[in-house]
């Protein structure tokens, strides 16, 4: 028995000899001595270099490229800009829309009366912690009798005064009708004579300027600070959307437009963060 096991496991060590021989003139071309152990180290051997190979030429050239499922450093880097550029647009969106519905509520004054003196003392209250400076200076006093001497249909010289952030009245003359949140009229009326001109609160970006069936001609000035001025009923816009106004520049004339109307008059809305204030809290009309 002890002798079969031997003869058993002798084999992996007997040898043999490959032949090439010329097939016409039998002439031996090349030979080799193998033995099945060689034959199968070398076989191994061989197997794990090839997978190592291969290995290494996917995972470090660009050889992957061609093999299904794997995608090129140029467009990994492709589309990790594309991830970014959509991030960026994304937020724009979000803001874009944020300002839309702002927009919207101020032209509809959709706001509640319960919602309106929910906000109302918040809104006083950042005022009064000083987060808008709403006192006229020495400048600015300046900048307003310059301006009253001015009334025409022209930028005012005084309209580049170097001053704090400050209201410039519109327009002056009479209060018709005032704020009343109850009744929802988030503005005062004043009335003046058609074709007066109206001049923009302070310095801003038109955001809004066309004609409104309800409204009549309308204008939109975003402010600093997230505050808003509206300017309704105008008899014309001297102003475009995206244009850069300044504190006193004209920017339309007083009329008599849109189905709201009840004759000459300018309708002004003073709304901060998508919440009105009272204008002549903060704006001398007489």
């Amino acid at each position: 028995m002890a002798k079969k096991k031997r003869v058993k496991k002798g084999k992996w060590r007997h040898n043999y000899r490959l032949i090439i021989l010329n097939d016409n003139t039998f002439e031996e071309r090349f030979s080799l001595k193998l033995n099945r152990l060689n034959v199968f180290v070398v076989t191994c051997l061989s197997a794990v270099s090839l997978i190592a190979l291969t290995t290494v030429l996917i995972a470090f050239t660009s050889l992957r490229e061609f093999i299904p499922g794997y995608s090129s450093s140029q467009l990994r880097r492709e589309s990790a800009t594309l991830v970014k550029e959509t991030d960026s647009l994304k937020q724009q969106l979000a803001l874009n829309n944020q300002q839309y519905d702002r927009i919207k509520q101020v032209l509809k004054g959709d706001i509640s009366t319960k919602e309106y003196e929910k906000i109302d003392s918040v809104a006083k209250a950042e005022v009064d912690k000083g987060n808008i400076s709403l006192k006229p200076i020495k400048e600015d006093l300046e900048l307003r009798k310059e301006v009253k001497r001015e009334d025409a249909f022209s930028v005012t010289a005084g309209a580049t005064a170097k001053t704090k952030f400050v209201f410039f009245p519109p327009l002056k003359g009479s209060i018709s009708d005032g704020f009343n949140p109850k009744i929802k009229h988030y503005a005062v009326d004043i009335v003046a004579q058609t074709g007066r001109p109206v001049k923009a609160a302070a310095d801003g970006t038109v955001i809004f300027s066309s004609w409104a069936s309800e409204t009549g001609y309308t204008m939109l000035i975003e402010h600093a600070n997230g505050l808003l001025t509206v300017y309704k009923h105008m008899y014309q816009l001297n102003k475009g959307q995206n244009d850069q106004v300044r504190a006193g520049e004209v920017i339309g004339s007083v009329g008599n437009t849109g189905e709201f109307t009840t004759g000459p008059h300018l309708h002004f809305e003073l709304w901060n963060d998508g919440y009105p204030l009272n204008p002549v809290n903060f704006i001398n009309f007489e």
